[in-house]
């Protein structure tokens, strides 16, 4: 049985993977790392130093296998589209369903059918790896990377980048600043106050919103978690009491339930963020 220690190790980044096997604390499998590698490996007596600072974590392997999990699934989607065959099995049709969602009612609606064409590639990989890792997260010794501000900040100025980088294409970069200015028909007085602090409040805005996608995906990620990791931790907590009788299938009930809500949610996630993401280049790429 678990410690009640533990309860929180399923939202917390760590350099082993906890495997829950029945033990008083589960079995613990420590990640190899960079330094320990180069000193027992490759057989070097005096690694780098700066290796001493590197860590490969739990999330940083979660990511790396969500990855590679697409690479497995797409490039094999790809490989049949591009033969012009019919969908075959739930399997793919699943997959090209969610692929025709998000082109027809997230990109397109936000950003016009001929600029989210464009942008498909980045919209389908953001929409794919948060729901992969969203869904990953579900099992219990993989952990929640869209859990941890280091995964939701990287993706959020991804996003960030791509939005600035669409309007700096689209109209340059003066011009993707003026456009932050909605066009109006002010004296020269108050046009030279106020259009000024406007564009500072748009660019101000703009950090903000990015900066508020991160924290939207983390907190609803990482709080979902959480709650089920304390609704089981409850039987820990009760072990050897009448009350455990009680408690477990309460606890087992509502950690059932909790996980076919995450279930739901990590769709949800996925397509807030991505929705949220295509909104933002598409008010980057057209005129206030």
């Amino acid at each position: 049985m678990a410690n009640s220690s533990d309860v929180v190790l399923h939202v917390k980044d760590c350099t082993y993977f906890h495997f829950p096997n029945g033990t008083e604390h589960g079995l613990i499998v420590p990640i190899p790392q960079p330094y320990a590698i180069a000193r027992d490996w490759l057989g070097m007596e005096h690694p780098p130093i700066w290796l001493h600072d590197w860590q490969i974590t739990k999330f940083m392997v979660t990511e790396l296998f969500v990855a590679v999990l697409m690479l497995a699934v797409f490039l094999i989607l790809a490989r049949r589209i591009v033969q012009g065959g019919p969908p075959k099995g739930r399997f793919w049709n699943f997959f090209e369903a969610l692929l025709i969602f998000t082109r027809d009612k997230i990109a397109r609606p936000a950003m016009g059918k001929r600029d989210a064409d464009r942008f498909m590639p980045y919209i389908w990989t953001i929409f794919f790896f948060i729901l992969f890792c969203n869904l990953v997260s579900l099992l219990p010794w993989m952990g929640s990377p869209t859990g941890a501000l280091g995964c939701t900040g990287a993706l959020a100025l991804i996003a960030f980048v791509v939005c600035i980088g669409a309007g700096i294409g689209r109209f340059g970069a003066i011009g993707y600043l003026f456009n932050q200015v909605p066009d109006m028909e002010l004296p020269l007085v108050l046009a030279v106050f106020l259009k000024p602090m406007i564009l500072a409040i748009e660019l101000f805005g703009l950090v903000v919103k990015h900066f508020v996608l991160a924290v939207r995906l983390l907190a609803n990620m990482f709080a979902g978690h959480l709650v089920m990791a304390v609704m089981v931790g409850f039987i820990v907590q009760s072990a050897g009491l009448m009350v455990w009788y009680g408690v477990m299938p309460a606890s087992i009930f509502g950690a059932v339930a909790l996980n076919l809500l995450e279930l739901f949610v990590a769709f949800l996630q996925a397509y807030i963020f991505t929705f949220l993401s295509a909104l933002f280049i598409g008010m980057a790429i057209h005129k206030h």
